[in-house]
């Protein structure tokens, strides 16, 4: 996972390092490390690049601490950054996606729907973690994950509508919750949950 570029531009190793140069709030760069989790649990289901979808998935939010209060900035920062880096257009195209309503553009990849379905539910599951009496990954079900979409007052801030854009891509709800809930809980120790 470290040394290999494949047609990214950037390593994972570079690409961690790039993201903490930029992030210091531990919460976005758990949420990150989520993200990128799924993408890369996710990407041999649509014949995808593992290494591609993760390093999507690893710096969707680089530009989050700029740009929190803008919207509309939001990953046009991020594509500067990633531009000067090195990283494929596939990428930087694919973070700008996950923003695609506040910047009025159109997703048009399955990388792109997966992306925005991704980052929008590491939230609502670690929100349904933090409600378990151990506050553990491993004890949330899919079925509570499901649930909990339509409490609309739970974890009020994430986008239900980014969620099921996983629709779109062919991957029914309930089993892109449990592809999701495996690989977050994959890296369980790394996201204190």
């Amino acid at each position: 996972m470290g040394a290999s570029m494949s047609g990214c531009g950037i390593t994972r190793d570079r690409a961690m390092a790039l993201l903490k140069e930029r992030l210091s709030d531990q919460v976005l760069i758990k949420h990150s490390l989520a993200t990128e989790a799924i993408m890369r649990h996710i990407a041999d289901r649509f014949g995808a690049d593992p290494e591609t979808w993760g390093i999507a998935g690893l710096l969707h939010d680089i530009d989050f601490a700029e740009t929190k209060d803008t919207p509309q900035r939001h990953t046009l920062v991020a594509e500067t950054i990633l531009k000067q880096a090195g990283v494929s257009d596939e990428i930087i195209r694919a973070v700008k996606s996950h923003n695609a309503e506040a910047l009025g553009i159109q997703r048009s990849d399955t990388l792109h729907f997966a992306l925005t379905a991704a980052e929008n539910l590491t939230g609502l599951i670690v929100a349904t973690a933090l409600v378990q009496p151990d506050k553990k990954i491993a004890q949330v079900k899919p079925s509570s994950v499901v649930k909990r979409m339509k409490e609309k007052g739970f974890a009020r801030s994430v986008s239900r509508e980014g969620i099921l854009l996983c629709e779109q891509i062919g991957m029914p709800l309930d089993q892109f919750v449990t592809a999701s809930l495996q690989a977050m809980g994959s890296i369980a120790g790394e996201l204190g949950l």
